[in-house]
Order: C-alpha cells, then sequence, then structure tokens
C-alpha cells in the first residue's frame, strides 16, 4: 500500500460528497422572493421559495418556514416596521409572485391582506375596520 492511498481515498471520498451536494442542490432550486436590506445595503431578512415552501430568513439564519405565503409576508412586514420604528430605514422588496400568493391566501380566508396582517399581529380586526369605517 502506498503512502498517497489514504490521501487519495479521503480526495476521491470528499469529491464524492461534493458532486451529491451540488446534485441536490439542483433538484430543488431555491427562488428568492423577497428581502429587507438596511441603508448600507446590508440584508436583514429574505424570503425564499424551496420544495414548496416559502422560508423566512433573518440574521444568516432560517427563521422558519411555512405553507402560508400570507404568513411569511406579514412577518417580513411587521420586522420592516419594527426596524423603523427603532430608527433604522430599511427597504422592503418583494415579488409579485408572492404578493399575489399572500393577498389570495387572504381573501380565501374572506379577508383582505391588512386585516390578515392585523390579526396575525394580535390587534383586533374589527376595531380596525371600525377605524376604516370612520375615515370613511
Amino acid at each position: 500500500m502506498s503512502i498517497t492511498s489514504k490521501a487519495r481515498r479521503d480526495a476521491k471520498r470528499r469529491q464524492e460528497k461534493r458532486q451529491e451536494n451540488q446534485a441536490a442542490a439542483k433538484a430543488s432550486p431555491i427562488e428568492p422572493h423577497a428581502e429587507l436590506r438596511d441603508q448600507a445595503r446590508k440584508l436583514l431578512a429574505g424570503v425564499v421559495r424551496r420544495d414548496g415552501q416559502w422560508v423566512l430568513g433573518m440574521d444568516g439564519r432560517i427563521a422558519g418556514e411555512s405553507d402560508s405565503a400570507a404568513r411569511v409576508l406579514a412577518l417580513l412586514m411587521q420586522a420592516a416596521e419594527l426596524h423603523e420604528r427603532q430608527g433604522t430605514p430599511v427597504r422592503l422588496v418583494y415579488s409579485d409572485a408572492l404578493k399575489d400568493a399572500a393577498h389570495a391566501e387572504a381573501r380565501s380566508e374572506g379577508l383582505d391582506f391588512e386585516q390578515y396582517k392585523a390579526r396575525l399581529a394580535g390587534a383586533p380586526v374589527a376595531a380596525a375596520a371600525v377605524e376604516g369605517d370612520a375615515a370613511a
């Protein structure tokens, strides 16, 4: 047995593992749909679609995933509002596909998207509707 056979065998295993990982990445593509950035263009949060799931990432980590486009978009909007309230100007950009899916999901529950966001945040939807009627 040669001195370099273990090194060659380990290199071959690493190469095979790398090829497996690349094949898996191509099999389940990740579609970016939203991003929240600060003024320095640092990515604060984002939403991608992977394997039929909406995945929310924050601070470089996966914060959660859901079948609900409305939920992840509402959570991302809440994060943007929190940053704004703390004095950090942010820019939120999201795809039409995410917006359309979120609005359709809210409509299927008999709500518009703003009502859905309020319900998710725990604010009483009836109070928001009353305020809307008073403003009209």
